[in-house]
């Protein structure tokens, strides 16, 4: 499978950034989310899947509602790490990242984890809840199983942080848009853009742009100011009962790129 510098490397020569849609594993079942990833998984560049759990701080209602949807249908983390290991047999060589509160990392047992999503061909993870300062806790399992650790900055992140996430990051640096909960937003607000310049400066790390979001706009407007890749999550959303629908979006967001 291909790591994160080997796509964006890629993408650089074809002055393309990365189109990286966010899904919920289990949402609305296992077997239709499934179907959903594959489909996004052809219109993408990069993945970013998340594992239901029952209290989602970092998100808004329309993830939440995924949420309860993937969970009601009887998800677990070990279901997710299954579909991701069938994503992982079917695109080789697509980048696959995690979005996984620590508590089921905890739960399911930190060194059991990291291995088992190793073995799914998981590229990286990303913790929303844990701070960079108590990282420790799972960077050299993570270091040991060859996954690469994602960090949010958003634009009120101390310089301080910042340089701390510029040292443990891999793969990317996963810029919020604005800082708040996800959801799709109308506009990408200058802040937003100084962020993008002002980290490009600071680290080599490929920049991208998540939280609202939620148009080829938004990506031409972020493609245009510097970012090299832009996710889209709660958007998708709309078009979960219709993959035609959600082919077209994704097909118009990777054009955009």
């Amino acid at each position: 499978m291909n790591s994160y510098q080997e796509t964006f490397t890629q993408l650089k020569k074809e002055n393309r950034i990365a189109f990286i849609p966010f899904w919920m594993i289990g949402d609305p079942d296992l077997k239709k989310s499934e179907e959903i990833i594959e489909t996004l998984a052809q219109n993408s560049d990069i993945l970013e899947l998340g594992i239901p759990f029952s209290d989602p701080l970092a998100d808004g209602p329309t993830i939440q509602a995924s949420v309860n949807r993937a969970l009601k249908s009887g998800t677990t983390t070990q279901k997710c790490l299954n579909v991701v290991k069938n994503i992982r047999q079917k695109f080789p060589e697509k980048p696959i990242g995690l979005l996984v509160y620590f508590n089921l990392i905890l739960s399911f047992g930190i060194d059991k984890f990291f291995e088992t999503a190793k073995n799914a061909g998981v590229n990286s993870v990303l913790t929303p809840e844990i701070p960079v300062e108590e990282i420790s806790i799972v960077e050299s399992v993570a270091k040991v199983n060859h996954i690469d650790l994602i960090f949010l900055v958003s634009t009120n992140t101390p310089k301080e942080r910042v340089e701390q996430i510029i040292k443990k990051s891999g793969g990317f640096i996963y810029a919020i848009s604005t800082p708040s909960i996800t959801g799709a937003k109308t506009d990408v607000t200058s802040e937003t853009l100084e962020m993008i310049t002002r980290l490009k400066s600071q680290t080599d790390h490929p920049i991208c742009v998540g939280f609202g979001i939620s148009s080829p706009e938004h990506i031409r407007l972020l493609k245009n100011n510097g970012a090299d890749g832009a996710i889209i999550g709660s958007k998708l959303f709309e078009y979960r009962e219709d993959l035609g629908a959600l082919k077209r979006f994704c097909r118009d967001c990777y054009n955009a790129c």
